[in-house]
């Protein structure tokens, strides 16, 4: 803990998962992602400690390149364990697990699930009346 994140960098922090999936997920894919969870904490560390360690009036090209590299490597970490929750959600919800160009810095899923799931339910359904119920062959409406 001698390198947290400050206030301003809160994107550093793991973020978990929410609750409301956390809760169906089976033991495997919750022990994976702890384990993933502490590899990202090691990464958000390494990170802290080599940014106070470089003077920050001026950073040279190859200091900026190194912090964007292990930023973009923790991103595609959080993307990872999204994918790697994907399998035991439900189908019409796998959608949650895409990916974003902006991720909520406490929870993996955003702080707005609830919205998320009732969007994702909605945009199910409207699918399910354009696609032939028997066939799954799409409808004369987008013919």
């Amino acid at each position: 803990d001698k390198y947290l994140a400050p206030a301003n960098c809160a994107s550093l922090n793991v973020p978990v998962v929410n609750n409301s999936i956390w809760g169906h997920i089976g033991g495997g894919i919750r022990a994976q992602d702890v384990k993933i969870q502490k590899v990202l904490k090691l990464l958000a560390s390494g990170i802290m400690a080599f940014a106070r360690s470089i003077d920050g009036t001026s950073l040279s090209d190859e200091q900026e390149d190194a912090l964007a590299l292990l930023c973009s490597a923790q991103y595609e970490i959080n993307c990872f364990r999204k994918s790697a929750i994907r399998p035991d959600l439900n189908p019409i919800f796998a959608g949650l697990c895409k990916t974003s160009k902006t991720q909520t810095p406490s929870l993996l899923f955003g702080e707005n699930l609830s919205k998320q799931v009732k969007d994702l339910d909605e945009e199910s359904k409207a699918v399910g009346l354009i696609k032939e119920p028997s066939t799954g062959k799409t409808s004369q409406l987008q013919r």
